[in-house]
């Protein structure tokens, strides 16, 4: 195998949301509530969380936007478009407007 071959080979694919967009990878569905009752798989929560991965040029340099990288976040997954790499990963490219609420620890 040549260097270029083996160079194109280990470069990684990214994916860098443009506009006012985040890209979020959404947490696990829970199949079970604290209280332990177990949830039907066909329920469809309006409202999902997940971890922004990347923020746009766009969102970063805006102050009305205090959203970071690794910020755990609430979601509106209407206008979310879902982004394929693996089985294992929910990624999905969502509108600014669609991220309702960000999760901050207190000190």
């Amino acid at each position: 195998m040549s260097d270029q071959a083996q160079t194109q080979k280990t470069k990684l694919e990214t994916v860098e949301p443009l506009g006012k967009r985040v890209l979020i990878r959404k947490d696990e569905d829970k199949k079970v509530t604290k209280g332990g009752i177990e949830l039907p798989d066909s329920i469809e929560i309006p409202t999902i969380t997940g971890r922004i991965v990347a923020v746009s040029a766009q969102v970063a340099h805006d102050e009305d936007f205090p959203i970071r990288q690794y910020d755990r976040v609430l979601f509106n997954p209407k206008h979310a478009i879902p982004v394929e790499f693996d089985a294992d990963n929910y990624l999905y490219v969502v509108p600014i407007e669609d991220v309702v609420a960000v999760f901050r620890k207190t000190s």
